[in-house]
């Protein structure tokens, strides 16, 4: 029976702030191991498409789960997408303006960020990512967006971003710690949601399947997998959620529990 298993990226296979800002050799070799199996593995994270890394996207994984479920690519195809109703896009955009918010709204294929939002390219351009499928200029009636971040640099801001938010009860936000920012998705589209789609699509069984993750956004995830895996670096509460727990990102987790959870014969 086939295998597929579904990474997280950051904290999971790297860790940019921690200087790990590709996949270690150990991680691709046991990843590359797993496809000659005839098996799957795909990446699940909440990045959109514009924020992958070249390295990623050129190594060759079966498939993607992007926007924390929102868009789903199996073999070069789109085989699920669902962005956020855009009257409330719209609405977001105007007060995230008005105030002098930084924001960044993500597609299916472009993120779009005015110039002006400078912590948000700066935190991009430290962390690797190419801005060959950034926009600056953009119609907001023209597009799709199936999450969206808003920059948070005090206590004041992130209120008033979690009240515009909370008009719309579909969806649902993740705060990131080190860049002060909240994520914004619909609560429907989950990686959990996401992964359904997915092993639905190629015929495979909830109890052959797998997931590495590491932070908040993972819990849904690693609960709907056959076996969550959670990284050594996870916290207390995500590790909670899984089924087991392998080494860290630093010490080559994802190849460890691949040899240790998924091939235990």
């Amino acid at each position: 029976m086939k295998k597929a298993i579904f990474l997280d990226i950051d904290g999971t296979l790297i860790d940019c702030m921690g200087g790990i800002k590709d996949i270690t050799p150990n991680v691709k070799k046991a990843i590359k191991k797993v496809q000659e199996k005839g098996d799957y593995v795909f990446i699940s994270t909440g990045r959109p498409f514009a924020l992958l890394d070249e390295k990623i996207l050129n190594f060759g994984f079966d498939g993607f789960i992007l926007s924390n479920g929102a868009h789903v690519i199996i073999n070069n195809e789109t085989i699920y997408s669902e962005p956020i109703e855009k009257e409330f896009i719209k609405n977001i955009v105007t007060q995230l303006e008005n105030n002098n918010i930084q924001y960044i709204l993500q597609g299916e294929l472009y993120s779009y960020m005015k110039e002006s939002c400078k912590d948000f390219y700066k935190y991009y351009d430290e962390i690797g990512v190419n801005r060959t499928y950034f926009k600056d200029e953009f119609n907001i009636e023209e597009i799709d967006v199936h999450k969206f971040e808003m920059l948070c640099p005090n206590d004041e801001i992130k209120e008033l971003c979690l009240s515009l938010i909370k008009i719309n009860p579909e969806c649902d936000y993740f705060s990131s710690v080190n860049k002060s920012a909240v994520e914004v998705y619909l609560k429907k589209n989950t990686k959990g949601s996401a992964i359904l789609k997915a092993i639905d699509f190629l015929d495979i069984k909830i109890e052959n399947t797998y997931a590495f993750g590491d932070g908040k956004n993972d819990i849904e995830m690693l609960s709907t997998v056959g076996c969550g895996i959670a990284m050594g670096n996870a916290s207390d509460e995500v590790k909670k959620y899984s089924n087991k727990i392998t080494d860290t990102v630093q010490n080559d987790g994802v190849a460890k529990g691949i040899e240790q959870y998924v091939y235990t014969n």
